[in-house]
């Protein structure tokens, strides 16, 4: 889309004759936005006026038809972004008299008229001039689907520049049309399979909740799926679009009208040919509205809005919402929101609750996994799939283009056993695409479909409800090998994986050659038990030990492990990690000093991320101090150590931590395994000091100790802060089944190696991957005692290995050229064939074995995550500069990242001398 626009604006300014000015409009769009916005906001600041009171109106207004929590600043920024952006429209469709006739844009002019009669309007003279210039530019521009490119360009512009937090809540991206086609291809097609009908026919109402820019409806008006004849009908009753955000919904508006009026005009058979191409015909089919709320109001039967007695601007909208309210919904298509929420209160773009719909998550979708995160399931295109389902309750067909992560989700398994109980056929598409990896993963998941719009993986997904085809899979499949129903199940599910290396445009060329999902490439997919569609799990795996107890802390617990916690997660890691512990300790005093003087109103990103926990400590009345004894050398990253601020206050979540660092000085070793659903392969990594969540994807630490307070007796002592009794992580369980094994002899600690030279084992990784994607590790304790201790020992020489990264001799292989005793970085570089390093300017790394890229820890080897981390960066929010050089002068190693890379080249190729020497396993 970034291509097509700076052509299309190229194209544009080359015409009016002033190539920069639209990027320059652009560019200020934020400042002139937020000067408007202040001048509303002081027309309305006395109580008592009458200005006041017009706007106390509107925004309760917004609360009935659209959502109670928009706040007074969302409520003044519509009215800024109408103000600014209404003499566009004008400029550009000034034939079809959108401005003037469109029921929102109406509302927003009446309202700003009473806000101020003259003031506003005379204020913005100063666009003048680019409002003359988009004037001149489109007169010679053709038909109004060019004028309509246009301002889908400056829409985008609009959004990326002056409302970039609305961008991140509201997961705005734009659909390829490719996509598009084939959903709508689909659509008809299963439309045409399973009901016998089309999409142009009379009464099959077509909705999209989710409009954006309305491509999903424009294409349907061009794609020929509707019949000339039945065109005219189909626009004025039978298509229907909502749209939460006001400049999105005039873009939507503008685009299905155009689109509407060109086709008509082309259409010779069309019953209303009659009409001229330019005659305005609004499209009354479009709400302004929160699709999620509308239902939330629908559920609870709070219709006040749609009273006989409603009087307000927005009443013709609020008609339109009640309409289509009751309006029997067929199909339902789109491309739903994708954003989970804020990652602080900075971000100010939390998403809205929705108690009803949330509500049915939980007694659905939720209620079917086992899993004990479940925050996924309440991401905003969950929610969506919920509310559809919901919607066409009676019978109907779902068409959305999605995150892809419920496909394959640990937590998701509940939702894909009520999919499969709830519709009768189901079709995915998954395209693949996850950019959450890294390596050879990565490759192979292929191009982004939505390009730098997402890093996550995308599916197509159609949901089929039919009530007269309920329990026809048995029909389908019989009583054959490939019948394994769920209890209760119904649904036939087709399935098609796009390919693995696919660049985006092959992707997009292949979804144009397939058409829709009845085609040959799509096999039925049988689930298991467990809700496993893709990447099933075995039942092997289920009869081995957990490693994680059901209950923390608990020495007779029936696992291997009595505890574990998560790593550490700061939500503000540009503050509270840095190389520099000087910097680090200016850092944080900045951030004290900034939450003990200011409320949380008071957002200055250079001085403090406000989280829920910071702001929930202020409201109690809390206040900081700063302890440069709390900053200790811990892991940031696999092979990477950073100093961090360990405090209960600035750290978000310590989880459990605490007790296996309850001051950060003790003495302590932790095997660290990803959280379920990793997007990244099984690895493992061990450490003795605090380890950040996002070490190892989600990081879950299993200790070889773990503390409590103790007053007196047994207890050690840390000078300076108290008493603590130190406890085994290991289980009396497992120590006790291992000494009837292999004798009285084993400790602990023994078994504690044993743990993490087993899950080396590249046998273990394989044949259990999908397991372990979708839970902890299960493990056994092999019978034959030389095993056991010949991984107990590899384990230890492991972890030797791995706790020690920074101190290994370079290969012999390696050679290191230099032209200068210069020893800082900038940003490492490696060469294509990866056997050379540039260092910086006067060091290069040559002759590295290929083999060093073989050892991968979350991903990558340890020399990639030693490129990806020892770099100078900046944090764009913050403006902090972290600086591994730093690293380097305060610890009077001026080589140390060299040796640190020379190192961990050897500590790859020592960590796969190891594991390919490890006993083989019997699994079954």
């Amino acid at each position: 889309f970034d291509i097509f626009q700076t052509e299309l604006i190229a194209q544009v300014v080359n015409h009016a004759g002033n190539r920069n000015y639209w990027r320059d409009w652009a560019s200020k769009v934020s400042v002139i936005v937020q000067r408007h916005t202040e001048e509303i906001k002081n027309l309305i600041a006395k109580k008592d006026s009458p200005q006041a009171a017009a706007f106390k109106q509107f925004l309760d207004d917004l609360h009935k038809i659209i959502n109670p929590s928009i706040t007074e600043n969302e409520a003044v920024d519509m009215l800024a972004q109408h103000l600014i952006t209404r003499p566009v429209f004008e400029a550009l469709f000034e034939n079809y008299s959108f401005a003037q006739n469109n029921p929102v844009s109406k509302s927003m002019t009446e309202i700003l008229y009473q806000l101020d009669k003259t003031g506003l309007e005379n204020d913005r003279a100063e666009l003048k001039e680019f409002y003359d210039n988009v004037k001149e530019s489109c007169k010679d521009m053709g038909d109004a689907a060019n004028r309509q490119k246009i301002i889908v360009s400056l829409y985008d512009s609009f959004f990326k520049m002056a409302l970039p937090q609305t961008v991140e809540r509201l997961g705005i991206v734009y659909t390829p049309v490719e996509v598009v086609d084939f959903i709508l291809n689909s659509v008809d097609a299963v439309l045409k399979k399973e009901f016998g009908r089309t999409i142009s026919d009379e009464n099959v109402h077509v909705l999209d909740p989710f409009s954006g820019t309305g491509t999903f409806i424009t294409r349907l008006i061009q794609s020929g799926l509707i019949q000339p004849k039945d065109l005219l009908r189909k626009y004025q009753k039978e298509l229907h679009a909502n749209e939460i955000v006001l400049l999105a919904y005039y873009i939507a508006a503008i685009n299905i009208e155009n689109s509407f009026h060109s086709f008509l005009g082309k259409s010779e058979n069309s019953t209303a040919s009659c009409l001229l191409p330019t005659a305005y015909i609004p499209f009354e089919g479009i709400c302004l509205t929160d699709t999620f709320q509308s239902y939330e109001n629908a559920a609870a039967k709070d219709n006040i809005y749609l009273g006989d007695g409603f009087e307000n601007p927005l009443r013709e909208n609020a008609a339109l919402i009640k309409k289509q309210l009751d309006t029997q919904i067929e199909i339902i298509v789109g491309n739903p929101p994708y954003s989970v929420g804020q990652k602080s209160a900075n971000d100010n773009a939390q998403n809205i609750h929705y108690d009803k719909l949330e509500r049915r998550i939980a007694e659905t979708y939720a209620a079917g996994t086992d899993a004990t995160n479940k925050n996924s399931l309440y991401d905003s295109y969950i929610k969506a799939f919920r509310w559809a389902s919901d919607r066409i309750a009676n019978g109907g067909i779902i068409g959305f283009v999605t995150n892809a992560g419920w496909l394959d989700g640990a937590a998701m398994d509940g939702l894909r056993k009520c999919f499969a109980k709830e519709f009768t056929s189901i079709y995915v598409f998954n395209l693949r695409g996850n950019q959450r990896t890294q390596g050879e993963i990565s490759r192979r998941e292929g191009g982004k479909i939505f390009g730098s719009g997402s890093r996550a993986p995308i599916a197509i997904t159609i949901l089929v409800k039919n009530p007269c085809y309920a329990g026809r899979r048995q029909k389908a499949v019989g009583s054959s090998k490939n019948s394994c129903l769920l209890p209760n199940s119904s649904a036939l599910i087709y399935y098609c994986d796009i390919g693995d290396y696919l660049s985006r445009e092959e992707k997009l060329a292949k979804i144009k050659s397939l058409k829709n999902v009845l085609a040959d490439e799509f096999k039925i997919l049988t689930p298991n038990e467990k809700g496993d569609w893709i990447n099933q799990r075995g039942n092997t795996f289920e009869n081995f030990i957990p490693i994680q107890p059901e209950n923390k802390f608990d020495a007779a617990a029936k696992s291997f492990f009595t505890t574990d916690s998560n790593g550490i997660s700061t939500n503000r890691d540009a503050w509270c990690w840095n190389f520099s512990k000087s910097g680090l300790a200016k850092n944080i005093q900045t951030t004290i000093d900034f939450y003990n003087n200011n409320s949380p109103e008071n957002i200055d990103e250079t001085k403090i991320t406000w989280v829920q926990s910071t702001v929930a400590f202020k409201n109690r009345g809390l206040q900081f101090k700063f302890y440069n004894s709390k900053i200790f050398e811990s892991i940031y990253r696999p092979f990477c150590k950073a100093n961090l601020y360990y405090d209960e206050y600035l750290i978000h979540r310590r989880y459990q931590m605490s007790k296996l660092f309850p001051t950060g000085n003790e003495e302590n070793i932790l095997i660290c395994l990803p959280g379920t659903s990793s997007s990244k392969n099984f690895s493992v990594l061990i450490t003795d000091k605090i380890i950040c969540h996002d070490t190892v994807d989600k990081t879950q630490c299993f200790p070889l100790y773990w503390y409590e307070a103790a007053d007196e007796g047994g207890n050690i002592r840390l000078e300076g802060f108290g008493s603590y009794t130190r406890h085994a992580g290991i289980t009396d369980f497992i120590l006790n089944q291992a000494r009837e094994l292999y004798g009285g002899g084993v400790s602990k600690e023994d078994i504690f190696y044993y743990v993490y030279g087993f899950l080396h084992l590249p046998a273990y990784r394989e044949k259990f991957a999908a397991d372990l994607k979708k839970s902890l590790p299960r493990l056994f304790l092999v019978a034959e005692p030389e095993k056991f201790w010949a991984l107990s020992k590899a384990g230890r020489q492991l972890a030797e290995i791995h706790l020690n990264y920074e101190k290994y001799e370079k290969p012999a292989e390696v050679e290191v050229e230099k032209t200068a005793e210069d020893y800082r970085v900038t940003k490492l570089r490696l060469s294509k064939d990866k056997t050379a390093l540039i260092y910086n300017e006067k060091i290069t790394i040559k002759n590295i074995p290929a083999r060093a890229f073989e050892y991968v820890v979350n991903g990558r080897s340890p020399l990639e995550w030693i490129i990806d981390r020892y770099q100078i960066k900046t944090d764009k929010a913050s403006g902090i500069t972290n600086n591994p050089n730093d690293w380097c002068t305060e610890h009077n190693q001026p080589r140390y990242i060299l040796d640190l890379i020379l190192s961990c080249i050897t500590v790859s190729l020592k960590t796969l001398e190891i594991v390919e020497n490890l006993p083989s396993v019997d699994f079954e």
